[in-house]
């Protein structure tokens, strides 16, 4: 219990410094979102590029895997949209940042050290091999429900073509074709900008939970909670173990992966668009303070570590 709780502890303390920082008037609101648009429009694409460039994927797909995550993801995703449209009474794109928060896990700051520390060695190979997918597709699928409300498909192509994200993730697909990689002086300028990404948007997310704090929804960020926490994982858990059959270490991986509390990457497109920021900043809060509880859950489920 307490190896999970230092896991989480950092995530908490990055927070809690954007929170105060802002409370005794180091950080204004204007800084926040300044650093918000760091992070979306800069670090975070950094970070994409990196993921992909270097990312080492099976010449055979592990379709059974993709599809007990991702089928995970679709229903929670779904789930989330549904409940805070009709028994919330958001908009459509907060809707879609509701769905986006249940969904997205936190794989940086949680995911990684945890299922590492489960499974060591054996689970790297599938941990990353999700990693190197997870957040392209994530935040494009996320990038296109939130552009294309009310808005022609001309429109939509041309803003996604020029959208950081999408443009890291084709760079990212693109560098892995280059004989002998980039080359250092590239990734000099590079890993800094993707090594800030996780810091400054976790600072930027406790600025913005001082400005808006749970807003009025702290009955949806709780939803979202069981959703991500719960929900997710279980669907992963029999999607994995009793549909694909797929091995137990990765069927593991895959679970824990879903487990992880809301990713900051809900926070970054609410800010983004200037939509639904309370709802993703409350959903991040209270995902990760519960989710020393689930983890142990899941832990014990799957009787791992």
């Amino acid at each position: 219990m307490l190896s999970v709780f230092l896991l989480v502890l950092p995530i908490f303390g990055l927070i809690a410094v954007g929170f105060l920082a802002r409370f005794i008037g180091l950080l204004n609101d204007r800084t926040g979102e300044g650093l918000s648009d760091f992070v979306y429009a800069l670090a975070i694409p950094c970070l994409i590029f990196r993921t992909l460039a270097k990312a080492t994927l099976p010449e055979v797909q592990p379709w059974g895997y993709w599809l007990a995550y991702f089928g995970g993801v679709a229903v929670v995703w779904v789930l989330a949209t549904v409940i805070a449209r009709r028994l919330f009474g958001v908009t459509e794109t907060e809707g879609a940042v509701a769905g986006f928060s249940a969904a997205q896990s936190n794989t940086v700051l949680v995911g990684i050290p945890l299922i590492l520390e489960a499974y060591g060695d054996e689970g790297a190979v599938p941990l990353f091999l999700l990693i190197a997918i997870h957040l392209p597709i994530m935040m494009t699928i996320a990038t296109i429900l939130v552009e294309g409300r009310g808005t022609s498909p001309l429109t939509i192509a041309r803003r996604l073509i020029t959208h950081p994200i999408v443009i890291a993730v084709i760079l990212g697909s693109l560098a892995r074709l280059l004989p002998g990689g980039l080359p250092d002086v590239a990734w000099a300028l590079i890993n800094p900008i993707a090594e800030a990404a996780v810091p400054c948007a976790l600072i930027a997310m406790g600025v913005a939970l001082r400005r808006y704090g749970f807003g009025e929804g702290i009955g949806l960020a709780s939803t979202i909670t069981v959703l991500k926490l719960l929900v997710h994982p279980f669907i992963v858990y029999v999607l994995a173990l009793h549909v694909f059959q797929i091995p137990p270490t990765w069927a593991g991986v895959a679970v824990l992966f879903a487990a992880s509390p809301s990713g900051i990457n809900a926070y970054l497109l609410a800010e983004r668009y200037r939509c639904g920021i309370a709802i993703a900043s409350g959903s991040i809060a209270m995902s990760t303070g519960f989710a020393l509880a689930s983890t142990i859950l899941w832990l014990t489920v799957l009787g791992a570590g």
